[in-house]
């Protein structure tokens, strides 16, 4: 196995093996570096390969909103749904209309929320 092969190994077995806020927490820095990429790219007039990294960020968003379980507070999945939408809404703009300023409303709203998850998650592993 070589050092790749290895690594690749290592970080699927850290995921999967990984507690549920983490994995959270790892999905929305995952859609916030795609959306920086398809910002650059955009920025930089490589079209249409920006329109690339919109849509991985946008299918994080969705399998974010999946993954959501009205057991654990109905009103909280409520508000979480209203906000992904509104982010892949952004991102929907942001292709339609060929705008960084989207780009970036997305961008924040996931990275508001992804402060509000790292802080339970930092919380969640001092009560252990």
């Amino acid at each position: 196995m070589n050092a790749q092969n290895a690594a690749l190994a290592y970080r699927q077995a850290s995921f999967e093996n990984a507690p549920p806020i983490k994995i959270v927490r790892l999905l929305y820095e995952g859609a916030i570096r795609y959306i920086d990429r398809a910002e650059q790219l955009l920025t930089d007039g490589e079209q249409p390969s920006w329109t690339y990294w919109v849509g991985r960020a946008d299918a994080i968003v969705e399998e974010l909103r999946l993954s959501l379980d009205s057991s654990h507070g109905e009103e909280l999945c409520r508000e979480l749904d209203r906000l992904y939408d509104y982010v892949q809404n952004r991102l929907s703009l942001a292709v339609k209309d060929k705008q960084a300023a989207r780009l970036d409303e997305a961008r924040r709203v996931l990275a508001r929320l992804l402060e509000g998850w790292s802080q339970v998650e930092l919380t969640s592993s001092k009560a252990s």
